[in-house]
């Protein structure tokens, strides 16, 4: 009877070290990323360093990433969702990919107008829209709103990036709210019949054409001239230093602007992990390396700016709630292509 209460204990001891010996397994989480590798993955390097979470990162188009999750379905590894403005995150959000996070950290963090009103998204950094402008070809007192653009002195003078861009759908979708069908409709209108050639390139070839003398001014994101005034190559810091930034509407509803996001999806299989990613990257710290890093507005209030972004100065942003950009998405797309706008 000792003898096998002696074996019964000495299986027991054996097993439980058997499992001692066995390797943990590491907590991970697992990142999808519209964002482009540089602008991430430093942050994420910090997170796993901090907290010992594992990240896996996979970038790719935003389009692209929304049509993987929605084919994955319930069996996506993906724990969360990165990526660029209200509209998108409200595309995600409608294709029912997404699940609604209730956090205290996020809510104290980031402010109502740029989150989702269900809790479905969280502004990570922001990013304006102004009007940029020709230092040597303009009279920066001629220009006061975005509705001015429409004015016959404007003909053949404007670059703007084409109508699929969701910048720009985003931008049309805030006037959208603010004046109404019939007034933003004319406004495009009179805008393509303004332009100086066809929408073509990104932000950044809007800026350097007017560097060029193609036209006078451009929409574009502040970060665009940010990168270009802080590029390694001296073309485009000429092209850059050619062109000034005016804030439009600031005696009105203010300059447009939106965000970069972030979202937990609905299949995340490490959801913690998840929620403890997102409540990181509100934080201090990671707000304060989105503003040196990237030249982008932390989300989070008092904290500061690069040289270069503070050196234009503040600004009153339109505080239309971000989400609701996305609810008018898809009638600022119809509203374009009837305008014209291609």
């Amino acid at each position: 009877m000792i003898r096998q209460s002696f074996n019964g204990l000495f299986m027991v001891a054996a097993a439980i070290a058997l499992l001692n010996m066995q390797p943990a397994i590491a907590a991970e989480v697992n990142v999808y990323s519209a964002r482009k590798e540089a602008l991430i993955k430093p942050l994420l390097d910090r997170f796993s360093a901090d907290t010992g979470i594992r990240v896996n990162l996979v970038t790719g188009k935003a389009d692209a990433l929304l049509a993987r999750l929605l084919s994955e379905g319930v069996n996506s590894p993906a724990d969360v969702l990165i990526t660029t403005d209200a509209g998108r995150l409200h595309r995600a959000k409608t294709a029912d990919v997404l699940q609604a996070v209730d956090s205290t950290v996020l809510a104290a963090a980031v402010p109502a107008e740029f989150t989702d009103s269900d809790g479905y998204w969280f502004g990570l950094s922001m990013r304006a829209r102004p009007v940029m402008y020709a230092k040597d070809r303009v009279d920066p007192t001629t220009l006061n709103d975005y509705e001015d653009l429409a004015s016959p002195e404007w003909k053949a003078r404007i670059c703007v990036r084409s109508s699929d861009n969701i910048y720009n759908q985003s931008m049309v979708a805030s006037m959208l709210i603010a004046r109404g069908v019939e007034s933003t409709e004319e406004w495009a209108e009179a805008l393509v019949a303004n332009l100086a050639r066809d929408p073509k390139g990104g932000d950044r070839d809007q800026i350097k054409a007017v560097a060029a003398g193609q036209c006078d001014v451009a929409i574009a994101n502040t970060y665009y001239l940010a990168h270009l005034l802080n590029s390694d190559d001296s073309n485009e810091r000429r092209a850059a230093q050619a062109v000034a930034i005016h804030w439009p509407n600031q005696s009105g509803r203010g300059t447009h602007v939106n965000v970069s996001g972030i979202a937990m999806t609905r299949a995340a299989p490490n959801p913690d992990q998840a929620l403890q990613l997102m409540e990181y990257l509100v934080g201090d710290a990671a707000q304060t390396w989105y503003a040196e890093s990237n030249y982008e507005y932390p989300v989070k209030l008092g904290l500061g700016l690069s040289p270069t972004v503070a050196a234009w100065g503040k600004f009153k942003a339109d505080s239309v709630s971000l989400s609701r950009l996305g609810e008018f998405n898809s009638r600022a797309v119809m509203l374009m292509d009837r305008a014209g706008w291609r």
